[in-house]
């Protein structure tokens, strides 16, 4: 017996459940937006240097006034490729006006002296009326600034993920996610304020912070009070948020073209979430674990009554609570840190394999997601495709989780995408349709493994370290998510080789998969112990059939 046989007897998959997850993973449709807004609030658009207010030709050259208008004196001040488009960061030392005399064709200015723009940049601000990068010319010497700026921001989510997942099962589920909801609300409202770059990065590090925390927290109260035949659904209905919030960016993004108010728009909501999330019920299973029966008691009937179950939680007793979670209630050790995730063998084995997944999956997913002007095609229409092959990826996803199971699940959605994406190192430039194809079912696919990587994380974790590991879980998916940009940088010494790397380790990872157990229709672990013991007990009964099983090969090597 276990806590999943109570929450069976109060109405298994019922009224609150729904109400729960609705209520925790609406938010998602908005806070997605602050993950992957920078595709628009620090799109580069089109710049040259920016002309000499109120130019003269000096000398007689005769110029007649229809030719002194920015386009035309452009040529004079600023040189322009085989395309006839003036280049994006220099200029010529001085004006050459017998340029505005010849056609493209005719004018060399191979040998005409050049240096980096004097007088800033203009931009081309048809498709967006103020970027970061606009605002503060991260253009050219500059333009490492752009990617830093994301960098910081996924920094911010390391450190939530480090700080607020122990804290998380220190003080409580609920507890830290109001936190993580008013700090993200007034971080992202201040961030649209921001008077200078530097504060902008500091702002965008504390949202990051609080991404975290709410995600982590988000998942943990959803699946921490679902039945346990119903976490699979559950767990990938929740996920479609983030997809969700994927096409509500585009839109968003799609009225509102300056960076300002776009930031204001997907911050300010979150004060609502801060409200209501005071009427959300802490983890049952936290409470027992940290001594508090009673008031996990009067959840658990406050539950039977919202499902309709209202007797069947009247006849729950402490006795009755006890009895079905005697080992957690007996439990005497109070604090756990990330030391716990190393200390016995099959907790460690498990947090190694973990890391890499939950790296691999980030590295290879962020690399596809986080530069979509690339495709030369509309950012904002890449922006829906790349949201909209998340829907059948994750219906795929759940299906095969809840069919096949979770170990040969999030291995093909490793595999596959990775083969994918390392095909795509080979395909020519040229072909944009066949390389943006590739790219699409890669991002899609790797989508899907991260909705399998959070619930088999949950059901590999005992509830006394579950948030801990988690928290780990998603550092190790920040530094993938923080390496991906450096990574883009290995075009310059060969075409394809970024695509290589960002191929190689889903396909690394979803070969360690297989070193996992199978969680699939088994009871939520709540104590370490508990975990080391069932895995004992399997591991002895490969032995006893004679069985060569990766586990068995890298358990004797732990």
């Amino acid at each position: 017996m276990g806590f999943s046989d109570l929450l069976d007897r109060v109405g298994g998959l019922g009224r609150f459940q729904f109400i729960n997850t609705a209520l925790l993973t609406i938010p998602g449709f908005i806070m997605a937006s602050h993950t992957i807004m920078q595709n628009f609030s620090a799109a580069v658009p089109d710049h040259h240097c920016r002309i000499p207010n109120n130019t003269i030709p000096a000398g007689n050259w005769n110029i007649p006034t229809s030719m002194l208008d920015d386009q035309t004196l452009l040529k004079a001040f600023v040189p322009h490729d085989e395309k006839n488009k003036p280049l994006r960061c220099l200029q010529f030392t001085e004006p050459q006006w017998h340029l505005l005399f010849l056609n493209q064709s005719q004018a060399n200015t191979s040998g005409l002296q050049t240096e980096p723009c004097r007088h800033g940049w203009t931009y081309n601000r048809q498709e967006f009326v103020e970027t970061i990068v606009t605002e503060w010319d991260l253009v050219c010497d500059l333009r490492y600034m752009k990617q830093m700026s994301q960098t910081v921001y996924m920094g911010g989510v390391l450190a939530g993920a480090l700080i607020l997942s122990s804290l998380s099962d220190k003080f409580g589920r609920r507890r830290l996610l109001t936190f993580s909801y008013l700090k993200l609300a007034v971080s992202g409202t201040c961030t649209a304020f921001s008077p200078s770059y530097g504060v902008f990065c500091f702002l965008r590090f504390m949202t990051g912070m609080a991404i975290s925390g709410v995600v982590l927290n988000v998942v943990c109260l959803v699946l921490e009070w679902t039945p346990m035949k119903s976490r699979t659904i559950i767990g990938t209905t929740a996920s479609f948020s983030f997809t969700i919030g994927q096409l509500v960016l585009a839109g968003i993004a799609y009225g509102i073209r300056d960076w300002r108010k776009l930031q204001l728009v997907i911050s300010v909501p979150f004060f609502i979430c801060f409200f209501y999330s005071w009427w959300i019920l802490e983890s049952a299973r936290w409470l027992i674990i940290h001594k508090k029966s009673d008031e996990a008691l009067n959840q658990i009937k406050k539950v039977a009554r919202i499902n309709g179950h209202e007797k069947e939680g009247e006849a729950i007793t402490a006795e009755v609570l006890k009895e079905h979670m005697q080992d957690e209630v007996q439990s005497d050790k109070k604090i756990y840190t990330v030391i716990d995730l190393f200390r016995t063998p099959y907790i460690r084995r498990t947090t190694l394999c973990l890391m890499i997944l939950w790296c691999a999956t980030s590295f290879g997913f962020y690399g596809l997601l986080m530069d979509l002007q690339r495709f030369g095609v509309s950012v904002f229409l890449v922006q829906v495709i790349f949201g909209a092959i998340d829907f059948p990826a994750k219906a795929l996803c759940g299906f095969s989780m809840m069919f096949i199971g979770r170990r040969i699940s999030q291995a093909a959605f490793l595999l596959i995408p990775g083969l994918l994406i390392l095909a795509n190192a080979f395909v020519p430039y040229e072909l944009q349709a066949l390389r943006t194809t590739f790219a699409v079912l890669g991002k899609g696919l790797l989508g899907a493994s991260f909705t399998c990587v959070y619930l088999y994380t949950l059901e590999l974790y005992p509830t006394v370290i579950r948030q801990t590991g988690m928290g780990f879980g998603s550092t190790m998916a920040r530094v993938g998510s923080m390496t991906a940009p450096i990574v883009m940088m290995l075009e310059d010494y060969l075409y394809g080789l970024p695509l290589m790397v960002y191929g190689a380790l889903p396909v690394i990872a979803g070969l360690i998969v297989f070193f996992l157990p199978e969680t699939r229709n088994m009871p939520l672990p709540d104590t370490i112990e508990y975990v080391e013991a069932q895995r004992s007990q399997e591991k002895r009964k490969q032995n006893t059939k004679g069985e060569i099983t990766p586990e068995v090969l890298l358990s004797s090597k732990l």
